[in-house]
């Protein structure tokens, strides 16, 4: 018998170093072969010298190939020892002729073999052009035979190739059809911690596209992931949470969750209380998720959720408070909440992690779900101006560093504050039109419109308070050209521009019109082409009587019922303001205030 020294793996010998027999005992191993013998010696004679060489290649490689092949037990152990110890070291790409012989000791009835051989792709599967060609080889089925042996060994090494393999997203489908999921639920209720964890796993990463989900739900990973939530191991709750929460993106599956899993909310919420941070954000994070259903909303907050996330809000852990801020943020959405989440005592909180977070998805969501909260019902919303709302918004809109998306949100957010009677005030006596009107000309179109419409519903407050008259015409035309540039740019005759612009334009000049302020109906008419290009418009095309109940706006040139340009921001998330079916509705509508506005400037003229 000879031994050489190789590196970690407790393999064969019992000092963990890798065995290569010449059997001495001629009456129960037959004779060596030459060409085994030979690669005996090669790989001897490689490994005592340590020599810096390739054994996926060339003449190290056929002699691994030699022993793997041979009919010889303990030659075929020792080759799929050295494949183990060689990948744990190297896991390089490698072609099809290095993983053939590791795909045929695969194969082998003897325990030994199958586990190292197992853990020799396992470690190769790190890499992606492994995991694609192992597949490819067929190495899904005899995997899938080792997950199905009752040793633990097997169990372990073949589930956690499986979970290398189904990173790529080609093997999924593959994995999906291999009739693996089964055996793999299975292995995940196993008594042994490192068969569920690796099985865990697997499952985990086959919940990355709704098809994959869908499949793991139709093989019956629910009730399983959901029991596993029982697990006092925090890897494998991480594992679980994790995909429970791809699992919940999807609405079906948030239905079948809700109508199968009654204790998983409350679960959840125990680990956010207890368990590890990156559990911790998991199961938040699928509290957000499952939160997207206005049931779950509701279910959430009475199952004392909102107690359990407010402590992550204030964590020094960035991950945690951006899972805190989101799940919130959801939950915000349902009217019903508005109540206990403002008597929790969150609002200074969230205010203040306006500034103080130095994140942007925090800000984003932050604002966002203050947004939620004022747009929820009619109660004076003075509080959320006495926490310091405005003054935290006003930093971060003043911010040359803030980015797009948080002054977006930003944006949206003052579109539908100002439309609150409480709240508009705050945002006029703040010197937010100076900031709002360098945004009008962003090359972000939802970004241009909340910007306009939140300067066109100041504009319709111009005719109950001078401040509102003074403030308008101090921004008319600067900074950056003002209101008169915006206006005059939205107004232009031109196909390109966007209705929805144009629309909060006129609407604009409409209130400015209405103010019956000097001051400001002198600017707009003094202007050279606002009311030319608004004339313009009105004579694009008659306004059918049939069509008349799509306009808002009257044609008597008296005071409109409503001052405020109606709007809940401009984005697909949110509400988009124009889907392709109502262009024709948009620019009748476009046409009807262009008419209001020519029948307003001729009763001034009169």
């Amino acid at each position: 018998m000879r031994r050489v020294a190789a590196s970690k793996y407790s393999g064969s010998g019992p000092d963990g170093n890798l065995m290569v027999y010449d059997s001495p005992n001629r009456e129960d191993e037959p004779l060596l072969a030459d060409k085994e013998r030979q690669a005996v010696n090669i790989l001897v004679d490689l490994f005592e010298r340590r020599a810096p060489v390739s054994f996926y290649e060339g003449e190290p490689l056929k002699a691994l190939a030699t022993l793997a092949y041979s009919d010889i037990n303990h030659l075929q152990l020792s080759a799929a020892t050295a494949f183990s110890e060689i990948s744990e070291m190297d896991a390089r790409p490698v072609s099809r002729e290095a993983l053939e012989p590791i795909l045929y000791l695969l194969q082998s009835p003897d325990i030994k073999v199958q586990h190292s051989a197992s853990a020799a792709l396992g470690n190769l599967a790190v890499n992606v052009e492994n995991k694609l060609l192992i597949v490819r080889m067929g190495g899904l089925e005899p995997l899938i035979r080792q997950m199905l042996s009752p040793n633990i060994d097997a169990q372990i090494n073949s589930v956690g190739c499986i979970t290398n393999l189904a990173t790529a997203d080609e093997n999924k489908m593959r994995i999906a059809k291999s009739g693996a999921l089964l055996p793999l639920i299975r292995l995940a209720r196993s008594r042994e911690i490192r068969v569920q964890r690796n099985a865990a796993g697997a499952l985990l990463n086959m919940t990355h596209s709704i098809e994959h989900r869908q499949q793991l739900i139709a093989a019956g990973a629910v009730p399983v992931l959901v029991e596993l939530l029982a697990s006092d191991d925090p890897e494998l709750q991480y594992y679980v949470t994790t995909a429970l929460s791809n699992i919940a993106v999807d609405e079906g599956s948030r239905q079948l969750l809700r109508d199968t899993q009654p204790s998983l909310v409350d679960s959840l919420i125990h680990f956010v209380q207890t368990s590890t941070t990156k559990v911790q954000c998991q199961a938040i994070l699928t509290l957000r998720n499952l939160a997207s259903d206005e049931e779950y909303q509701l279910q959430i907050i009475k199952a004392g959720g909102l107690d359990s996330l407010l402590p992550q809000l204030q964590s020094a852990y960035d991950l945690l408070v951006v899972s805190a801020s989101a799940c919130l943020r959801n939950l915000s959405i349902h009217p019903d909440n508005e109540e206990p989440i403002l008597n929790s005592g969150v609002l200074p909180l969230l205010v203040n992690l306006i500034t103080q977070s130095g994140n942007d998805e925090v800000q984003c969501h932050v604002i966002s779900a203050l947004r939620n909260l004022v747009a929820n019902n009619d109660a004076d919303k003075t509080p959320f101006a006495e926490a310091g709302l405005f003054d935290h918004m006003k930093i971060v809109l003043s911010d040359p560093r803030s980015s797009e998306v948080v002054i977006g949100e930003m944006a949206a957010a003052l579109s539908v504050f100002v439309l609150d009677d409480s709240l508009w005030p705050y945002i006029l006596s703040s010197g937010f039109l100076e900031l709002l009107v360098p945004l009008t000309r962003s090359h972000i179109v939802e970004l241009q419109y909340n910007a306009c419409a939140t300067i066109s519903s100041l504009a319709g407050k111009a005719s109950e308070s001078s401040d509102a008259c003074s403030r308008l015409a101090q921004v008319w035309d600067k900074p950056e050209g003002g209101m008169q540039s915006y206006l005059a740019t939205f107004l232009a005759v031109d196909e390109g521009m966007d209705p929805l612009l144009r629309s909060v334009a006129i609407w604009t000049v409409m209130m400015l019109l209405e103010s019956e302020s000097p001051d400001l109906v002198q600017l707009v008419l003094a202007h050279p082409s606002i009311i030319k290009n608004i004339k313009k418009i009105a004579q694009m095309g008659s306004l059918s009587e049939a069509d008349a109940w799509l306009s808002t706006y009257t044609n008597d040139g008296g005071p409109r019922s409503s001052r405020a340009f109606d709007s809940d921001g401009y984005g697909p998330e949110d509400g988009d303001m124009g889907d392709e079916h109502d262009d024709d509705d948009i620019y009748q509508r476009l046409e009807s205030m262009a008419q209001d506005v020519v029948a307003l400037v001729q009763n001034l003229d009169r």
